[in-house]
């Protein structure tokens, strides 16, 4: 064997044992986030990916299934800063990313010092963002895409990492302001919150009413995140399951490249950056269920956290009582 070969297999060797420690690692922060949010390991799955896949997710249910104590307890075990805004019909977008106030010194000087809103941290918590205006709501959503704010011209870094986990009430519409489908596009993941079963909600009123609840422990460091991060974008991804994620998105847009049995169900599809969504997101759950190559079986698990935001049926298929959820279960039975 020679000098090359054998500096190529430690090099392949040293990054298997990284991907298990980093595995490993997250392992245990799924178990951690599980021991404060009972009976939602599906929701603290798909949080998770998001995170790993370095995108922001949106996370509709109705109100008092703990969606800010999954934030609260995400930041804390994965030893992140986070805050809350509250989304309300007079935020306005100063009120997220910071303004400029003058100010005089001793010498009568004055100058204009920037103050740095909410969205200057690592972990943002956007509580019912559907309840703001589309000013405000634009404001955010550039932060998110562009990850830096302009203040009188100036650019503003937001911190790395820096995610969103926005909150809607899937039951209150009224003064309410639905996000557009661009804006619905950037967020990586929509995450559906519903009821605990019975056993969990059983476990759930004994944990939190019974003595002292223990506080979650930082289990990693943001550091730790990013490199998790970088290491998604590198496993490998096998030509079957990129052309399941082709197919499955390409079927479902309303064009002459979509499916014919589809055409007259949906009004818009998914872009491509429904197919980077799902390139990323099949990545990391593999990592955090310990596989170093994702499969089709996991574009399936996500294809309705991935596409629901994505597309939208026309008004026949929902006057005949199709649902978003039942198209995407059909595509997944045609075409994976």
């Amino acid at each position: 064997m020679s000098e090359a070969e054998i500096i190529d297999r430690r090099d392949e060797e040293d990054a298997v044992a990284r991907a298990r420690r980093i595995a490993e690692r997250f392992g245990r922060v799924r178990e951690a986030v599980g021991h404060v949010i009972l009976g939602q390991r599906e929701v603290i799955d798909q949080t998770l990916i998001t995170l790993l896949a370095g995108g922001h997710g949106l996370l509709i249910g109705v109100p008092g299934l703990a969606k800010t104590r999954l934030v609260e307890t995400l930041g804390i075990v994965l030893g992140m800063g986070w805050k809350r805004i509250q989304f309300t019909p007079d935020l306005m977008p100063a009120d997220i990313v910071g303004s400029e106030v003058l100010e005089e010194d001793e010498g009568g000087r004055r100058s204009f010092r920037f103050i740095r809103g909410p969205v200057f941290t690592q972990l943002l918590m956007a509580d019912e963002i559907n309840r703001a205006s589309p000013r405000t709501q634009s404001a955010l959503l550039q932060a998110m895409q562009e990850r830096y704010v302009t203040i009188a011209g100036q650019r503003h870094d937001l911190p790395s990492p820096f995610h969103v986990l926005a909150t809607q009430n899937p039951l209150e519409h009224e003064g309410t302001y639905p996000l557009p489908e661009a804006q619905l596009d950037r967020f990586l993941l929509q995450i559906d919150v519903n009821y605990p079963d019975e056993q969990a909600e059983r476990r759930m009123l004994i944990a939190t009413t019974f003595g002292e609840e223990t506080p979650p422990q930082a289990i990693c460091t943001p550091d730790d995140l990013v490199e998790a991060q970088h290491l998604v974008r590198r496993l490998p991804v096998g030509e079957k399951v990129v052309n399941s994620v082709l197919r499955l998105v390409r079927a479902a847009r309303p064009d002459e490249n979509g499916a014919k049995e589809f055409r007259d169900l949906i009004s818009w599809g998914p872009g491509p950056r429904a197919s980077q969504a799902f390139m990323l997101a099949i990545r990391a759950k593999a990592l955090i269920e310990g596989r170093f190559a994702p499969s089709t079986d996991d574009v399936e698990a996500l294809a309705g956290p991935v596409l629901r935001h994505r597309m939208a049926l026309n008004f026949s298929a929902r006057a005949h009582g199709t649902t978003v959820s039942s198209v995407i279960d059909r595509l997944c039975r045609t075409y994976l």
